[in-house]
């Protein structure tokens, strides 16, 4: 079982740019794949990028492709999420989730994902 706690999510203007962390706890972080999702009050929560156990795939969704990046320290049980040029419909509150897998494959849908962690709020100022 893993435990996943969000950090990094404040007020930024569009723009801007911000990093998110999940930090997991337990000693088989590699051994999960990891996403980020989010969710706004007037959506359903949404894919926006995954990572392999490894790091050496990822994947997005086409509305971040080219602006965010998802990296991932298995040292330090994190996994990043770097937002750059960032728009109001970026606001959300964003989530990382981790899925148990043999695979180093990338996985894009909530149900998929076995843990998630609290969430943590973006919000981009027009």
């Amino acid at each position: 079982q893993v435990q996943l706690g969000e950090f990094g999510g404040v007020l930024v203007q569009a723009g801007g740019s911000l990093r998110l962390s999940c930090a997991a706890s337990g000693r088989t972080f590699s051994m999960y794949a990891m996403g980020w999702f989010r969710q706004s009050p007037e959506k359903e929560r949404e894919f926006v990028a995954t990572i392999s156990r490894g790091g050496g795939r990822t994947g997005y969704a086409d509305s971040v492709k080219g602006r965010f990046t998802i990296s991932r320290d298995n040292a330090k049980n994190t996994v990043y999420l770097q937002m750059n040029s960032l728009r109001p419909e970026d606001t959300a509150v964003y989530y990382c989730a981790a899925r148990n897998t043999d695979y180093s494959t990338t996985y894009y849908r909530n149900n998929e994902y076995n843990y998630w962690g609290q969430g943590t709020q973006v919000t981009v100022s027009s």
